[in-house]
């Protein structure tokens, strides 16, 4: 797998923001349309994440001519914080983190909607399966998330208030993805967690993991969250959003054009248009990991209709922040489907 491009680390980040605005390098351009945009994805070798890639290898961001960089790192919530401090100019993350900053003042849309479902799944160590079988069981037990405040750890935290479990009962690990989450699987530094494709893959075709909250599926997201639940997707923040809407337009009409093909292609096909490092020794692996996730990316981009209020109902009871905002929150500015739209 690719090694993310690491990133300094920027304190105090969400210090300096004006309320509602997210910045970017290119927001005080007064319109004029940059030349390049600068995203950050939350992992690029994540198969959540595998669009934006795609786009890339499919050679459409030139078809549309705009120039588009793809930058890495590992965490959805480190991504988040690149952006807000003005580094990149949106990411490639889970819608939920424009709910989450919403209601910490900050506003950011997405553009363009990936996934309806997390495509996310959590896991338990095989020898630990017969204890841990729903959320229920998570009190004491070590559970596994990407980082501190991204979406794995607060969809975690939501299903563990929605089986009647404080997130305080059991100990949040940061294990990362890929290789580290399978090591912490291992050693025993965690006995489950949240994880996506191909790390979902890797770990249940081995023995090492059992699957037993599955949110790939729009069946299994609805069990487990009440709904559908909006996933990856392009956010940026809403000033940059209104200043570029020209060249926002040619990106979306890319990504776009990439859902289409994914929809209307197989697995292997799509597995070999990307690079070939990404399906690392185990192509057959590789291919099996787009094919159990495959269901979950929308056709045309769109967000669905009932997706940013379930977002909200499943946040509400386990994120301080949005339950004190709830009454407040409009999620009519947490995305929008004007290009998705123009691209159809």
């Amino acid at each position: 797998m690719r090694k993310s491009i690491a990133l300094l680390a920027i304190p105090a980040l969400a210090l300096g923001l004006t309320a509602c605005r997210g910045q970017s390098p290119s927001a005080s351009a007064g319109g004029e349309q940059p030349t390049t945009i600068k995203i950050m994805v939350g992992g690029l070798d994540k198969v959540i994440y595998l669009p934006a890639k795609l786009t890339e290898q499919l050679g459409y961001f030139k078809d549309a001519g705009v120039d588009v960089q793809l930058l890495s790192e590992p965490s959805g919530a480190q991504a988040e914080n690149v952006m807000l401090a003005g580094q990149v100019d949106g990411v490639v993350g889970f819608y939920d983190h424009t709910v989450d900053l919403q209601a910490k003042g900050k506003c950011v849309e997405s553009v363009v909607q990936f996934a309806d479902v997390p495509g996310e799944a959590e896991v338990v160590a095989t020898g630990k399966a017969g204890a841990v079988t729903s959320p229920k069981d998570f009190a004491g037990k070590k559970l596994g998330v990407t980082s501190p405040g991204s979406s794995t750890d607060m969809i975690t935290r939501a299903l563990a208030v929605r089986s009647g479990v404080d997130p305080s009962k059991y100990t949040t690990v940061k294990a990362g993805a890929g290789p580290t989450f399978i090591a912490a699987i291992d050693n025993g530094g965690i006995d489950a967690g949240m994880t996506t494709d191909p790390t979902i893959a890797k770990l249940t075709s081995s023995g090492k993991a059992k699957v037993f909250i599955e949110m790939r599926t729009e069946e299994g997201t609805r069990a487990a969250l009440g709904g559908l639940y909006p996933g990856a997707s392009l956010y940026m923040p809403c000033d940059y959003v209104s200043a570029h809407k020209q060249t926002i337009q040619k990106m979306v009409n890319a990504f776009v054009k990439t859902l289409k093909f994914i929809d209307t292609h197989s697995a292997a096909e799509i597995a070999a248009k990307m690079p070939a490092d990404y399906a690392g020794s185990d192509p057959k692996l590789y291919e099996q990991s787009i094919n159990d996730s495959k269901s979950m990316f929308t056709a045309d981009g769109v967000m669905p209709a009932d997706g940013p209020q379930t977002v909200l109902d499943v946040l509400k009871p386990s994120n301080e922040a949005v339950r004190a905002k709830a009454d407040q929150i409009d999620l009519g500015r947490t995305y929008t489907t004007e290009f998705v739209k123009a691209a159809s």
